[in-house]
């Protein structure tokens, strides 16, 4: 065919097709117009998985009529005028295609009253040459009504999904711009019944409410606050804490000067500081606003506005990193984990901790002459304590409930079945989990010393010849600056032989073999990666691991008094290297409720 130019009508056909990918692209421009209107409320309606009816009202300043056929020209906008304006956006649409785009593939009316203008008015016919206008009874700023999406463009009508499926595209776009503007009231009602009706959140509460009523109750109960400032930035939002964690990346909001985005920067960043707290294979939870002057921040560096170009974005990679990092870090034991009588009753086994729970046969026939004598022994020290001659900080009793001093995490009453520590604060039970507990606490410490060069090693009298694979053997061969950094040294000896000479201090009682085959597997499963940092944590955490206090082994109470003593000075005690939980506070109210008492 010749070459020659397109009719306006496929012009703006195409470009729908660019900015409108299903009801949900229509929800979210006429949101986002509305917010950059300065609404106060907006209010959204739909039929049908929004495939019928998409209706978006605010009551924002509203659209002067003389500029009422200019507001749905393509390219047509308030938000930016030249050149300049585009390096420093203040808005969430700038463009002047969102209108034109869905006038273009629905039947569209416009509606709107300006503060200048005596009345509203409405617009039918939009895309004409000669729309239609007649006055309105609207009170204040915009609505808009997109019938019959795809109506004109059968190709991509087929392609939707069921109105189910496209509802809850359309919920999701509702929740990300309802949590972006706090200060703005937001209604969501669907077929006539009302989802979500959010007042403006003047205080805590106000937004406490709107953070449960879109995340559930079981994230604002772990979420952490935080805020910092620093750089020109600000970061501030909530975090979930790790032991409440997702299969999927479903709870996972970041705002960048109010704007919604999925980054991979920001994304490398939040995982880089869950990184030691976070089990395998689960996902982060949160919802997180970064600050920045508009001129640092390339908002118009994706086609949908998904993702952002940051000028410097080493310093916003650290900067979110080191934030969330120290949040992290302050979430030691005795600060959250309350468990409700309702979740002990429907409780079942926790997934993955088969490890600790030992057959009766099995336990029987464990040495219990290996039971520790002093709690110095967990940490590779020799001297035995005498508990009646031990710290009083850490033997002492809990002689009152209203005792201010009492620790955080309280004082041992008792072991349970080998695996649990049980003790008493003021006013709760505390359970422990004293293998995932002590795992954390040693892996902290081996951390410190490997940060600080200071890995304390003790040579084997005689060494130690372990049988491996040739690719074992090459691979510790690869790696092995790193593994002599961490504290052992391991010569290679022949091509299916290897020489273990030295280890750290803090491993002097641990299966020696069992910790070279573990640590080559780690090396076997971080060889796809170049990442030094994670292969570092992850050796450091399998050694933590293997050197923890196993299940059954008798703890005195001075040994587990000191094991609360160091949870309560150790950062991230809250849960082990995997993100497993390491302790659990019952309060008296919730066991009085589970025994009837006071009724």
């Amino acid at each position: 065919m010749p070459i020659r130019q397109l009719s306006p009508d496929l012009i703006n056909q195409i470009a729908a097709g660019e900015v409108i990918e299903r009801p949900a692209s229509v929800v979210k421009e006429l949101m986002e117009n509305s917010l950059d209107a300065g609404a106060n409320r907006v209010d959204v309606s739909i039929s049908e998985g929004g495939i019928r009816l998409i209706q978006v009202r605010d009551d924002g300043h509203g659209i002067p009529k003389s500029e009422l056929s200019l507001a749905v020209a393509s390219h047509a906008t308030s938000k930016i005028s030249e050149l300049d304006d585009l390096s420093a956006i203040h808005s969430l649409g700038f463009r002047g295609e969102a209108l034109a785009s869905i006038a273009a593939v629905s039947r569209f009316e416009l509606t709107s009253k300006h503060k200048n203008d005596e009345h509203a008015w409405k617009m039918s016919d939009c895309l004409s040459s000669h729309p239609e206008f007649m006055p309105s009874n609207l009170s204040s700023g915009t609505k808009v009504d997109a019938h019959n999406i795809f109506y004109n463009v059968p190709a991509r009508r087929k392609f939707l999904r069921t109105p189910k499926t496209e509802f809850s595209h359309i919920d999701q776009v509702f929740r990300r711009l309802a949590l972006s503007h706090q200060t703005s009231a937001f209604s969501f009602t669907h077929n006539g019944k009302t989802i979500f009706d959010f007042k403006i959140a003047n205080d805590s509460e106000d937004l406490k409410f709107r953070i449960t009523q879109i995340l559930g109750h079981d994230f604002s109960s772990n979420a952490i606050h935080l805020e910092h400032t620093g750089s020109g930035l600000t970061l501030q939002g909530w975090v979930a804490q790790p032991t409440y964690s997702r299969s999927q990346a479903d709870q996972q909001y970041f705002y960048v000067n109010g704007r919604i985005v999925k980054d991979k920067l920001i994304t490398h960043a939040v995982r880089q500081a869950f990184s030691d707290v976070l089990f395998h294979g689960r996902s982060p939870a949160y919802v997180l606003y970064l600050k920045l002057e508009p001129s640092r921040v390339d908002v118009n560096a994706h086609p949908a506005k998904h993702e952002v170009r940051f000028r410097d974005g080493r310093t916003v990679h650290d900067f979110i990193f080191r934030c969330l990092h120290k949040s992290l870090s302050d979430t030691r034991a005795g600060k959250q984990n309350s468990v409700k009588p309702e979740a002990l009753l429907n409780s079942a086994k926790t997934p993955g901790r088969t490890d600790l729970y030992l057959s009766p046969k099995t336990q029987a026939s464990l040495n219990i002459r290996e039971a520790i004598n002093s709690y110095n022994n967990l940490y590779g020290q020799s001297t035995t304590t005498d508990q009646s001659e031990a710290d009083p900080k850490i033997t002492a009793p809990l002689n009152s409930a209203n005792d201010e001093n009492t620790p955080p995490l309280g004082y041992a009453l008792a072991q349970l079945l080998g695996i649990y520590i049980l003790a008493q604060n003021q006013d709760s039970l505390i359970i422990v989990d004293m293998h995932a507990a002590h795992e954390r606490i040693t892996y902290e410490r081996l951390k410190l010393q490997f940060e600080q060069e200071d890995v304390r090693v003790q040579p084997l009298l005689v060494p130690k010849r372990i049988s491996v694979s040739p690719k074992d053997t090459a691979l510790v061969e690869e790696h092995q600056d790193i593994i002599l950094s961490l504290g052992i040294a391991l010569d290679i000896s022949g091509e299916e032989s290897l020489l273990l000479r030295e280890i750290p201090v803090l491993l002097h009682s641990q299966n020696l073999t069992e910790l070279i085959y573990a640590v080559i597997e780690d090396l076997h499963a971080a060889s796809s990666s170049n990442r030094t940092s994670e292969l570092i944590n992850r050796l450091l955490s399998t050694m933590a691991c293997r050197n923890s206090v196993r299940a059954n082994r008798q703890l005195t109470l001075t040994e587990m008094n000191a094991l609360l003593r160091d949870m309560e000075a150790t950062e991230r005690s809250g849960q082990c290297c995997h993100g497993r939980p390491t302790w659990v506070r019952i309060a008296l109210t919730d066991l009085d409720k589970l025994f009837d008492r006071g009724n």
